[in-house]
């Protein structure tokens, strides 16, 4: 689904070039579950970034699902990103003058997928609000929003899904109940997963996690991810 080699990223600065990353080699299959892992500065969020197609590397090439996004203009990526790609952010990025409603329905109707209506509402209800569907965001708490935020990505019915510190913005428990609903989703849409995360029982709960430092991968490691079902985040309305 996923692939890089040799995969680099340099910026120019008033004290010279800075690379941020550097040989990555990288393959993500169909259906996986990868976080990205390290300390703040290491990468993370600028591999993420290239993965997606929201930015150019340097060097080297990436391939998403077959697509050489290196070989293609931003028109052409952003095509990519429309047909394959859904994000969830650490700030919801949500439209404040639209409904919960409204901003799933977005881009679903602006990526031509057929009855985008239904499909919104489908996954409002299916993370547990589907009574909150004509809230405005300013009306919701930030665990709401969030929930929103993932229903917006998978009502575009992506095959892949990138997460950028998804839990960032959120208390400990509100996070919880967020983060069982992506690992759900990712389940039942069998959509490649790939998060970005400071938190070791969130990436422990991936099927693989990779360690960046000074921009380069030092560990890649196969999880044993734990499963709790004790939590359901659907039939719970207290993460508010």
């Amino acid at each position: 689904m996923i692939k890089t080699h040799q995969l680099e990223k340099t910026v120019e600065t008033s004290e010279g070039s800075l690379t941020i990353l550097k040989g990555i080699d990288l393959e993500i299959k169909q259906g996986e579950s990868l976080a990205i892992v390290g300390p703040s500065g290491s990468g993370k969020s600028t591999l993420l970034a290239l993965l997606a197609g929201l930015d150019i590397p340097s060097g080297g090439s990436i391939s998403l699902d077959n697509h050489e996004l290196t070989e293609l203009d931003e028109d052409k990526r952003a095509q990519v990103r429309a047909k394959l790609v859904g994000f969830v952010f650490q700030a919801f990025q949500l439209l404040p003058s639209l409904t919960a409603l409204e901003n799933v329905m977005l881009p679903a109707e602006l990526n031509g997928v057929p009855g985008a209506r239904k499909l919104a509402e489908k996954y409002l209800q299916r993370v547990g609000l589907g009574e909150r569907v004509n809230h405005y965001p300013r009306q919701l708490s930030g665990g709401e929003q969030q929930r929103v935020a993932i229903a917006r990505a998978f009502a575009s019915q992506p095959k892949i899904l990138f997460a950028d510190e998804p839990t960032g913005n959120l208390d400990t428990a509100t996070g919880a109940h967020v983060i069982d609903l992506l690992f759900d989703l990712n389940r039942e849409e069998d959509a490649t997963l790939v998060l970005v995360t400071h938190e070791q029982r969130l990436a422990d709960r991936c099927h693989r996690s990779i360690t960046l430092e000074a921009g380069a991968v030092v560990s890649d490691k196969i999880n044993s991810p734990v499963i709790d079902n004790t939590v359901t985040l659907v039939a719970s309305n207290e993460a508010r």
